[in-house]
Formats: C-alpha cells, sequence, structure tokens
C-alpha cells in the first residue's frame, strides 16, 4: 500500500524547504506555514519517490527529494495522467488531483539535465486542491479513488 515518507514546505519564496514529521493541511492555507498554499488548483504538491529515483538515474546523480520543492514525498505509486480528477486520501486528509506538476527552471539551477528528466511521464509529481483540512504524518496510508 502507499505510504506518505515525507512532509514539507516553503515557509519563504526562493527560501530552503522545512521538513516536518507531521502537518495541519487546510482549504485556507494548504501545507500550514507552506508560502504557496492559497485556495487554488495548485495548493499542495504530491512527488513520487519511484519517480523521483528515476529521473536522478536519467541524469546519473543522487539529489534530496526537496531539490523538486513538492510538499509531499509518497512511496507506492507511480503517477500519470490517468491520477487527473482522482480523489488522493492520505490518512484523514483528502485531496483531488488537478494535474501534472510541471518542471521549472529553477530544476535545471539545481542540477543540470534536471527539468528534461522530470518532463516525461508526470516525473515531477501532481498537483493537489484540499478538499477538507486534516492531519497528516509521516507513515500514514494513502489510496486513491
Amino acid at each position: 500500500m502507499p505510504k506518505l515518507i515525507a512532509i514539507g514546505f516553503k515557509p519563504i519564496k526562493k527560501g530552503p524547504m522545512t521538513l516536518v514529521e507531521m502537518a495541519q493541511v487546510t482549504q485556507a492555507a494548504g501545507v500550514e506555514h507552506d508560502c504557496f498554499g492559497r485556495p487554488g488548483k495548485r495548493q499542495v504538491t504530491v512527488m513520487s519517490l519511484e519517480q523521483w529515483n528515476l529521473a536522478c538515474a536519467t541524469i546519473d546523480t543522487h539529489l534530496p527529494w526537496v531539490t523538486r520543492r513538492a510538499n509531499l514525498l509518497i512511496e507506492g505509486h507511480i503517477f500519470s495522467a490517468a491520477d487527473k480528477g482522482k480523489r488522493l486520501q492520505i490518512g484523514d486528509l483528502a485531496l483531488e488531483i488537478t494535474g501534472e506538476t510541471d518542471p521549472c527552471k529553477k530544476m535545471e539551477i539545481a542540477q543540470a539535465g534536471l527539468e528534461q528528466a522530470l518532463i516525461p511521464d508526470w516525473r515531477g509529481g501532481v498537483t493537489c486542491r484540499v478538499l477538507h483540512d486534516a492531519k497528516i504524518t509521516i507513515g500514514d496510508d494513502i489510496s486513491f479513488s
């Protein structure tokens, strides 16, 4: 069964990611304290460990997952276009997958070739809208519907 294995947020634009063991996620703010969590289609970003590892292998490097600057890292699921519109349940938290997280130039600045390595097959992860508020904790089970 897929699991939540990491939680992070950006307290300030262009600042480093802050990692936490648990977080409140709300419709008003996304992951608590995240500067990009306002309401909309991109409140929370979620990335697959398997896809991150594949992107890194493509450019023959090992980078920490926070290089991608996603909010949540999961293990045990490969994202694809078929996930768009699905409900992603993480513990008590319900998210709607609204689309693919497009890689940006920040990825190329972080590591040469990373932007292109994240483009195929939704390797950059997904964007989500919060459907209802909940607290999440590393280790929470994940399901899709």
